[in-house]
């Protein structure tokens, strides 16, 4: 028997005066001061921080990746700066913008051999010419947009221009793409503007390679085909029917001259603004530039082989220009070509068609609406021309300056919007 006198009661042992024992403790979890309270708290709080630890890392990973591929868009682009430099010495003599927030962009399609991928389309003689040449309006309200091709062979005068090799070549009356090669782009966007008297606020160039990797980004362009093409020259051969067509074929199509349509440069010039219209119509409908899984590869294939003025080399100068295109409907982004024919000296060339092409010009400087069929429009009425209207008069004579008309008079109507041959990108090549 063991003796228990002198040893402190405890919740196992009796009370010497005979009390029962002490229960055994217990603590309520969270109490904050128990073992177990402070354990669970301690746990939530580390759960709390590797949490928000890990979210941080997420965004920073996200924010890291999202700036590489800003900075890799962005250094895709090539800026410009010898035409940006040659044109400012001549800043003076350009015709000034007429309306606030309307732009006119300058494309030019190179036909040049020297580069990425380009070596196979021909020889490189050390020039190049622009085989594609389209006048860009986006109205200032951006509920439109005119794309205006101009004729490589257009005849034209052209500015004395400087040259690659600092000499300067003699002002002269020549066919249109000769321009380029005389003193690339500075000496093209001068001779527009002598032309037009549009003032030219940005540029862009596309070379062979990079209109196929477009092409190729939105996983190519459907067109329809009346008869089957073999031209061994473009590098094409498809039967009749429905195709969409990938980079190499699409740069085929838009290059053929001599075995589609009537082998003339006006057939070519249509059937490079239909795939065109089909190109926009397809980017809109996909919704390419709302999906940025889509929009990535397009980016990357544009600006990798995008030449722009400094204003337009940058991803943030290219989205500031796309964002005010990206809600113009389809059927107002219209597809023309300047009115030319045949020039009287020499049939292989071509020349303005006046006032027609006066008009034109005049629509696009002013901002004005104007419109596209793809028959021909129809001749002034022959009421009209009883009357002793002279249609050339009233645009050889007409000066915005001396006018007292006032835009912004009720009682003025403005004249109906003009019709040109051509069309639209809610058309589309398969009908």
């Amino acid at each position: 028997m063991s003796d228990t006198a002198g040893m402190p009661a405890g919740p196992d042992r009796p009370d010497p005066d005979g009390a029962p024992p002490e229960p055994p403790a217990t603590y309520a979890p969270g109490a904050g001061s128990s073992p177990t309270g402070e354990g669970v708290a301690r746990r939530r709080r580390r759960w709390l921080r590797w949490t928000a630890m890990g979210v941080a890392g997420l965004v920073l990973v996200a924010g890291g990746a999202g700036w590489a591929v800003y900075n890799k868009l962005d250094g895709n682009i090539t800026k410009d700066t010898d035409a940006a430099t040659e044109l400012a010495r001549y800043d003076k003599e350009r015709p000034t913008a007429l309306v606030h927030g309307a732009q006119n962009i300058l494309l030019i399609g190179s036909d040049t051999r020297s580069g990425r991928g380009n070596k196979k389309y021909g020889r490189d003689p050390g020039t190049q010419r622009s085989d594609t040449t389209i006048l860009l309006h986006l109205a200032a309200d951006r509920r439109s947009a005119t794309a205006v091709s101009i004729p490589r062979d257009v005849m034209v005068d052209i500015p004395s221009c400087r040259k690659g090799d600092g000499s300067r070549t003699t002002s002269q009356f020549a066919q249109f793409n000769w321009a380029y090669e005389f003193g690339g782009t500075a000496c093209t966007i001068r001779t527009v503007e002598k032309m037009t008297k549009i003032r030219v606020d940005h540029h862009m160039i596309v070379d062979f390679a990079g209109f196929k990797d477009m092409v190729d980004a939105v996983d190519g362009v459907q067109v329809c085909l009346k008869k089957p093409i073999n031209d061994k020259a473009a590098r094409l051969k498809l039967p009749a029917g429905r195709h969409t067509l990938n980079g190499e074929q699409a740069l085929g199509y838009v290059r053929a001259r001599k075995s589609i349509g009537n082998g003339s440069d006006t057939d070519r010039m249509d059937r490079q603004q239909q795939f065109l219209a089909a190109l926009v119509n397809k980017v809109q409908s996909n919704d390419v530039l709302l999906n940025p899984a889509k929009l990535y590869p397009v980016l990357d294939a544009a600006t990798s082989s995008l030449t722009t003025d400094p204003a337009l080399a940058s991803l943030r100068g290219l989205y500031e220009l796309v964002r005010g295109m990206r809600n113009i409907p389809t059927e107002q982004v219209q597809f023309l070509t300047v009115p030319r024919r045949s020039y009287v000296y020499d049939a292989n060339r071509d020349e303005l068609v006046e006032p027609a092409a006066d008009e034109l010009f005049t629509r696009l400087r002013t901002d004005a609406p104007l419109q596209v069929t793809r028959k021909e429009p129809e001749a002034a009425p022959v009421e009209e021309q009883a009357e002793g209207y002279d249609e050339s008069e009233e645009y050889e004579n007409h000066d915005d300056s001396e006018s007292d008309e006032k835009p912004d008079d009720p009682s003025h109507t403005p004249s109906p919007a003009p019709t040109f041959r051509g069309n639209t990108a809610a058309g589309t090549t398969c009908e």
